[in-house]
């Protein structure tokens, strides 16, 4: 395994690359880091592909926000760049999804694969029902954060994320990953540049192999954006792993590497 560094303005992204083989890149979600792929970084190389990670900004070893302008999309791309890499396979979930589709709008020349799981989507719309949801589960996030109780906030989170439970092993390393991430409760996003128009009216623009993965552990709403990403991408397969949460390959590894594994294989 190697490590490396993209230098920007103001910070820097820490990546790693392993194995040899077609790449591999793998995104993380929101609240966590690079470190929820730290298996499948290991068992993708071990089975035949060349493998890239890093902390998106904010993040694990990269640079925390400074409210400057950023892109994801450019991060990702720059990173792809420095690693020697010309094509890649994207897989992301949650945050990492939404990235991984954006990308894949942005620079689709260099996708031969994408692999949302448990993805966001930018510029979806949520039902009247979901905003209400939302309402409801995030109040008491909002009520600890003005109290100043950061670890009770990052709790409640992981009651909607991760509402498998965080006491067996696979739930306290998503704890643990979460809580080194505590500071990205409040960091300042304002300075994202968001793809315009945004993916959930260009799913259709897709065109390279898309294999969506589900949680049915999931939030309502997040099982609802994975059926219209399938939808939506030209065909697309979809499947859902039984008894995973949002973090789908931390929750459940074996089940999703006998999804995702073969899938690449077959369009590599």
């Amino acid at each position: 395994m190697t490590e490396g560094t993209v230098e920007f303005e103001d910070g820097r992204l820490a990546y790693e690359v392993a194995g040899e083989g077609p790449t591999v890149t793998f995104l993380h979600p929101g609240l966590w880091d690079m470190r929820t792929w730290d298996r499948e970084f290991m068992r993708f190389a071990d089975a035949g592909y060349r493998v890239v990670r890093f902390d998106q900004r904010g993040y694990g070893r990269s640079s925390r926000l400074t409210g400057a302008p950023y892109s994801n999309v450019r991060d990702l791309l720059a990173v792809l760049d420095a690693s020697g890499t010309e094509t890649t396979a994207l897989v992301g979930c949650s945050m990492g999804g939404a990235l991984a589709i954006d990308a894949t709008l942005t620079a689709p020349e260099r996708i031969w694969a994408l692999v949302p799981v448990a993805a966001a989507l930018g510029g979806v719309e949520d039902l009247e029902e979901e905003i209400e949801w939302w309402e409801s589960v995030t109040a008491p996030i909002g009520a600890a954060m003005e109290a100043g109780d950061l670890e009770r906030a990052q709790d409640l989170r992981l009651g909607i994320w991760a509402p498998l439970g965080t006491e067996d092993p696979a739930g306290a390393r998503i704890r643990q990953i979460a809580f080194d991430n505590l500071h990205e409760l409040t960091m300042d996003e304002s300075g994202a540049e968001e793809l315009d128009p945004p993916a959930a009216l260009r799913l259709g623009e897709i065109d390279v192999p898309t294999l969506v993965v589900a949680a049915d552990h999931d939030p309502p709403a997040g099982r609802r954006v994975s059926d219209l990403i399938a939808r939506g991408v030209l065909d697309a397969r979809l499947v859902t792993i039984e008894g995973a949460d949002h973090v789908v390959n931390l929750r459940q590894p074996e089940a999703f590497e006998a999804a995702v594994l073969p899938f690449l294989d077959e369009v590599r």
